[in-house]
């Protein structure tokens, strides 16, 4: 079994699991989180990803993948290696119920105007949402790190960034240099409410 297949079979078994987690004993564990996530997950890290209010599967889902080494990450690998699935999801449950801050990003006015057309062309709302809110494993991309979405989609372009069912990686293969610049910025600065 190919290692995306694996990822997307215990994500779905997580899916049940996160619904059981407990929050406050993934709180009493946050702490080493917020060093680089920010504080309550609102990173200000232009290179971090905020997690408050992320949906907590993705965030278990996202765990998992850097225990198993499937996605790699100085930070995050080594502080992930040794969570139990116990801990992620309570880890998961904890940040999904955290309230994520306005983007204090402000897009340009022909990048909002041109984002939202490029985000149907490619896809990006059929799993993201219109409004960029995320569901299930997929995440939140509204008001993001503007250069964390950006290195992301450029991995996704590379096939250097896995997911789970190949379909980011198939989006972004279309995307031009430029249309990536217009899609983060527009995303970035989308409000998260």
């Amino acid at each position: 079994m190919s290692a995306r297949a694996l990822v997307a079979a215990a994500a779905l078994a997580m899916a049940s699991a996160v619904s059981a987690a407990d929050p406050k004993a993934g709180e009493s564990k946050a702490a080493v989180c917020f060093a680089c996530h920010g504080a309550g997950g609102n990173s200000t890290n232009p290179v971090v990803p905020s997690i408050a209010g992320q949906p907590a599967q993705f965030i278990s889902t996202s765990l998992y993948t850097f225990r198993e080494g499937n996605r790699k990450d100085p930070q995050m690998s080594p502080i992930a290696a040794n969570l139990s699935n116990t801990e992620m999801n309570d880890l998961a449950a904890y940040f999904s119920t955290l309230k994520p801050v306005a983007s204090t990003h402000r897009a340009s006015a022909d990048n909002a105007q041109a984002g939202p057309g490029l985000a149907e062309k490619f896809k990006c709302t059929q799993c993201h949402g219109r409004r960029m809110l995320g569901q299930q494993h997929i995440p939140r991309l509204a008001g993001q790190q503007f250069e964390y979405l950006r290195a992301q989609l450029r991995g996704f372009k590379a096939g250097t960034r896995i997911d789970l069912d190949a379909k980011m990686s198939e989006s972004a293969q279309g995307l031009s240099d430029k249309d990536i610049e217009i899609l983060v910025d527009y995303v970035a600065g989308l409000g998260v409410q």
